[in-house]
């Protein structure tokens, strides 16, 4: 696993040991930025169901003044700064909170400062995806023109909208899909 593109790119980063994380293959995250390149410099971006911090570190590589790490395993959350920090990432534009990505949105949705400009949420693909649609469907933690990316299981299908979320295209790879959910 390494950094694409960016002030980090080449970078090697450290892969989970074990087989239950499933990282966002380097392919699949390429694609992800090409899509998402314009909302990425200067943004907030928030990584649910971080894993090795991979994607969230993508985005700071490429121009995010900030990004938030959300996982429930304590060993990936020590993962992710191991990998903040092999890419020498100042302290001050990351944040990691060891928790339920529902737990994590439902705590965070009742402070006003806390909005981003992208979320990418990769949960297990087994995982109901419902909950987290409608909790940031109905709050306001994505800031005007804030767009939502949900990786999944290319034979799940998510709903067309979510509170006041809109799907507006799905890119499906190999035995993956992202779904781009906008305002």
């Amino acid at each position: 696993m390494r950094v694409i593109a960016g002030k980090f790119k080449g970078r090697n980063l450290k892969s989970p040991p074990s087989m239950q994380v499933r990282p966002t293959s380097d392919r699949l995250r390429e694609t992800l930025f090409n899509v998402i390149s314009a909302h990425v410099p200067e943004s907030r971006f928030l990584d649910l169901c971080a894993g090795s911090g991979a994607v969230g570190i993508e985005a700071l590589s490429r121009g995010a003044a900030h990004a938030t790490f959300v996982d429930r395993s304590r060993r990936s959350c020590q993962l992710i700064e191991a990998n903040l920090k092999l890419c020498r990432v100042p302290e001050q534009q990351w944040d990691i909170y060891c928790s339920e990505a529902t737990e994590f949105l439902k705590q965070t949705s009742t402070h006003t400062a806390d909005h981003w400009d992208v979320v990418f949420f990769d949960p297990p693909y087994k995982q109901d995806y419902l909950p987290m649609l409608e909790l940031v469907g109905a709050s306001e933690l994505l800031n005007e023109d804030g767009l939502l990316v949900v990786e999944h299981h290319h034979k799940t299908e998510l709903p067309e909208t979510a509170g006041t979320l809109r799907r507006t295209r799905v890119l499906k790879q190999g035995d993956s899909s992202l779904s781009f959910y906008s305002c």
